[in-house]
């Protein structure tokens, strides 16, 4: 995709299709899961290659997706966290902690994603 716009959509590639929320604008992508209690699937922010959970309210896990959205690593963060910039990363999905084990995201897994238009 060359164009990333905020939105829904559907993530491929690990169990089933997970809903998905596409963070593409500087706002979106600063508001990210804060002040919320929690997520129905995941949230794509794009471009990032780093995160933090400051101020947040729940544990997240974070996977950082290359370019063509190939998963490089998996790391859960507590709140209160900041997570380093992570080299080649130019997306990072965030869901609750535990959500990407039962998915079956792991480093080295392609995604893909559905834009709903």
């Amino acid at each position: 995709m060359a164009r990333w716009e905020n939105g829904a959509g559907v993530l491929y590639g690990a169990e089933g299709g997970i809903p998905l929320e596409i963070a593409a604008s500087y706002r979106a992508r600063a508001r990210g899961l804060l002040g919320r209690d929690g997520i129905d699937g995941a949230l794509l922010l794009t471009p990032a290659s780093g995160v933090h959970t400051f101020r947040m309210r729940f544990a997240i896990d974070v996977a950082y997706l290359n370019r063509d959205l190939t998963v490089l690593a998996v790391r859960t963060m507590r709140p209160g966290r900041l997570g380093l910039p992570r080299p080649r990363a130019r997306h990072v999905l965030e869901a609750e902690a535990g959500a990407m084990a039962r998915w079956g995201v792991r480093p080295g897994l392609r995604l893909g994603v559905e834009v709903s238009g």
